[in-house]
């Protein structure tokens, strides 16, 4: 059974070169084109189904049909085996990326997360415009998801788990049936034309009736597969939002269409009036080509996050226990697993290098070119690409919990966000249907008693040349754009409101350590008890400071622990060693704890601090038993970016734990003059809101565990790529390069943007503005109307698309500006 069908058993699509998800149905091997196809199939088999493909006699049009009934069509998604490739377990609330067909316009969008937002259950639907992807997060225990794709289908659109090369398939499939749309009407337009030829030709030269009626008669048969077949979604569509009580612009134009049509064959058929069979075609032809345009455009608009979906690879050689290597699906290997990677392959896996050297290209997330060497116990990516060593890897991520899964759920996040502005924009194109029609009527009343002979016409221009569309585009374009080009540049954009803000920010207050620094902190000079160095590091083991990594770091690589660690974040660490207990950490918090150092120390101490190094304390109940000098050097493009940002108009501050002195130094090399030091993480909240009570916008730049308050707190935020996940989590935006010069880029980025969804919005209230009074006026033909609407709405996309590419040699020119002389601190 399984042997004889080409392409994929369970839905007929083409496989993958290297026949990458064989699995196995009935005891026969198998080929499938994904993941999804396959547990589906198996899932099938095992539920003593699979007499369903030996009866089947053809594939069905959507591959999410080839479900047998007896499973009852999308329950079978709600298995756990099927899910686990797609859904998001969060504990009490799952989370999947759907794909949405059928979507024509901007109140489709709106319908869906109306639909799913009023379903009980669903915490939280948005649908972005742009690429038709729906984020979904529902609570398992209230509902299913095979009763979120039903709430789906009940309003006539078809839902489906995200997986790239499905959505690709859906989208071939999708301008398959556009370009066949298109083509009849075509063929029907220009063999239309030639009759109405003949037609009009009766208006100047004599022409016997018969053959008008024949011509009519002709026009009308040629007609009927345009308006059948061609003009077949716009109906379709118009009857379903008719039926919910929903605007959508489908309305006015199946109303245009359909009351040409009519009016055309009562013409045909009393042998009456004029016919305009080819001005429907004409309407429909460029209709349904602008739809195709729009298409194209909206796919080259979300090639970022095409591109980096498309990183992680599908399979992967995994490490048997003999040492020999057999090739897997990415999905099944599990957190332990080994997997090896020879040169100039991608890894598949989030993991640990376990053996071998080499130097990795991670580019695709973070946006530097140059490969960064990776040897035993260093870290890789998945969707990163191997150099020239070839690497052993052992897998701690997979799917869903992967940094690249991560980086696509924050960037499709982002770009379902709706700023301020277009939030008020999208509430005034709700109501933009129904004015229209309402409009419409007025105007067909009013012309009925001036001119009766005109009405209709000018009616249906009415109706066609109007366009709520481009508001809808407005938004969702630029984002997907920006973000694009954000996530090219190694930034991610974790929530794209804060777009708008940026282009509101007064000052930007830069974090010390891990920021404007390197952050890969180095021991300098220590003095002290010999075995100081060694507890210090055993009381710092479990932190993810910079700090302590330094301390850890020079202690010789021993393994002890202390116990009842306790952390005070912006401080240091208090735990057991020996059944003592000892303070570490910043040198006056543990005077406060301790008590003043000795004079020998606290000598040493005033040394360290003069040369600017940060001076960390040991100390335990039984007395001071060292100070450690914690050293890091300026990032070489610190002093470039903030006289960037300084010539933008913006503040600059600098915000650190650290003393006066090595606070001083760092921000003389950067250029920064307002400094604030020895700020515990409060404080620096109180900072920012103080500022903030002065009106000021603050954006903060951040890097480590205690950065985390102020980061949130702050009207936008940045955390540097290599930072802990707590300010990660608190951020706006996530530096994966670690470049400050990103800073200059994202906001010349983000204010661009802004501009450009406001320039969509004006080009799109100005078009509608300008052209309903000249088509109630009787000044715009029915076939004019027909070029106008459409081009509203790729007008605006093509505006949008004008930032991609954007910022990057602005950015360099700053980048490599020459630097203003020291600035003393005062």
């Amino acid at each position: 059974m399984p042997s004889s069908v080409e392409g994929c058993f369970h839905c007929g699509l083409p496989v993958p070169a290297g026949d990458p998800w064989r699995g196995t149905v009935a005891g026969e091997e198998a080929s499938f084109c994904c993941a999804g196809c396959r547990a589906v199939a198996e899932a099938i088999d095992r539920a003593g189904l699979a007499d369903y493909y030996r009866q089947r006699t053809a594939f069905p049009e959507r591959p999410e049909d080839a479900i047998p009934e007896e499973l009852g069509g999308a329950a079978l998604l709600d298995r756990e085996e099927v899910q686990r490739s797609f859904v998001r377990d969060e504990g009490k609330a799952r989370e999947a990326s759907l794909i949405l067909e059928g979507i024509t316009c901007a109140a489709c969008i709106w319908l869906n997360e109306r639909q799913l937002q009023q379903t009980p259950g669903i915490l939280d639907a948005q649908v972005n415009y742009t690429t038709h992807r729906a984020r979904v997060r529902w609570d398992p225990e209230r509902i299913t998801l095979s009763q979120i794709l039903q709430r789906i289908a009940a309003i006539g659109y078809t839902a489906h788990p995200y997986d790239p090369e499905r959505q690709e398939a859906a989208i071939a499939r999708e301008r398959r049936d556009l370009l066949k749309r298109i083509g009849v009407a075509a063929m029907g337009t220009v063999q239309l034309m030639m009759i109405a030829v003949g037609i009009y030709a009766a208006d100047f030269y004599p022409i016997d009736e018969r053959f008008l009626e024949f011509f009519r008669w002709i026009s009308f048969a040629l007609a009927v597969p345009v308006v059948a077949y061609s003009a077949r979604p716009f109906f379709t569509g118009a009857w379903s939002s008719v039926r919910r009580g929903q605007g959508s612009m489908d309305i006015p134009v199946a109303l245009a269409l359909g009351l040409t049509f009519a009016a055309s064959s009562w013409a045909t058929v009393s042998g009456r009036g004029d016919v305009y069979f080819e001005t429907m075609a004409m309407f429909v032809l460029f209709l349904l080509t602008s739809r195709y345009l729009e298409m194209n455009a909206r796919k080259r608009a979300a090639e970022a996050n095409e591109e980096l979906s498309k990183l992680v690879p599908t399979m992967a050689r995994r490490l048997a226990p003999d040492g020999q290597t057999e090739w897997v699906p990415v999905g099944d290997l599990q957190s332990g697993d080994r997997v090896r990677v020879v040169p100039g392959e991608t890894i598949p896996v989030d993991g640990t290098v376990a053996e071998g050297h080499s130097d990795v290209n991670e580019s695709a997330l973070t946006g530097e070119q140059t490969p960064v060497h990776r040897g035993p116990g260093a870290t890789v990516l998945g969707g990163t690409t191997n150099g020239e060593g070839p690497l052993t890897i052992q897998v701690e991520r997979v799917g869903e919990e992967t940094f690249m899964s991560g980086v696509l759920r924050l960037l499709e996040d982002a770009q379902a966000a709706r700023p301020r502005i277009a939030r008020q924009a999208e509430r005034a194109s709700r109501w933009f249907v129904w004015g229209l029609l309402a409009t419409a009527t007025v105007v067909g009343a009013a012309w009925w008693a001036y001119d009766p002979g005109r009405a209709f016409w000018i009616v249906v221009a009415l109706l066609i040349v109007t366009c709520p569309c481009a508001l809808a585009l407005a938004t969702p374009t630029a984002l997907v754009v920006a973000t694009g080009e954000l996530a090219k540049r190694g930034v991610l954009a974790a929530r794209g409101e804060a777009l708008e803000t940026l282009s509101e920010v007064t000052r930007v207050v830069f974090d010390k350590t891990g920021t404007l620094t390197r952050g890969q902190l180095r021991l300098g000079a220590w003095s002290g008890d010999p075995g100081a160095l060694e507890r210090a590091a055993a009381l710092e083991r479990a932190s993810e400071h910079p700090v302590a990594a330094a301390l850890v770091g020079a202690a010789d690589g021993r393994e002890e622990s202390g116990e009842r660690l306790e952390n005070f974040p912006g401080r240091g660490v208090s735990g057991y060693l020996e059944g003592r207990r000892y303070w570490v950490g910043a040198y006056g918090w543990v005077a406060e704890q301790a008590g003043p150092a000795p004079e020998a120390l606290a000598g040493e101490a005033a040394r360290m601090d003069g040369r600017g190094e940060t001076v960390v304390g040991l100390a335990s109940e039984g007395g001071w038993e060292g100070v450690f000098g914690i050293a890091d050097e300026i990032r070489p493009e610190a002093r470039a970016t903030v006289a960037a940002l300084r010539e933008r108009g913006w503040a600059v501050s600098m915000v650190t734990g650290d003393s006066e002195a090595a606070a001083d130094s760092l921000a003389c090399q950067a250029g920064i003059k307002e400094v604030h030091a020895r700020q515990r993480p409060e404080d620096k909240l109180g900072l920012v809101r103080a500022w903030q009570q002065k009106g000021e916008v603050v954006a903060v730049v951040g890097d480590g565990l205690n950065d985390g308050p102020v980061l949130a707190g702050a009207d936008v935020s940045f955390a540097m790529g290599a930072g802990v996940q707590a300010a990660r989590a608190s951020a706006d935006f996530i530096l994966l390069s670690n470049r400050l010069e990103r800073l200059s880029e994202v906001a010349h980025i983000g204010e661009a943007a802004l501009r450009n969804i406001r320039q969509n919005l004006q080009l799109s209230f100005g078009y509608n503005v300008l052209v309903v009074p000249l088509a109630a006026l009787g000044w715009v033909a029915p076939w004019m109307a027909a070029i106008l609407m459409p081009a509203s709405s790729l007008m605006v996309v093509g505006n949008a698309l004008r930032l991609r590419g954007l910022g990057r040699q602005r950015a360099r020119a700053a980048a490599s500006a020459r630097a203003p002389a020291p600035i003393p601190h005062a």
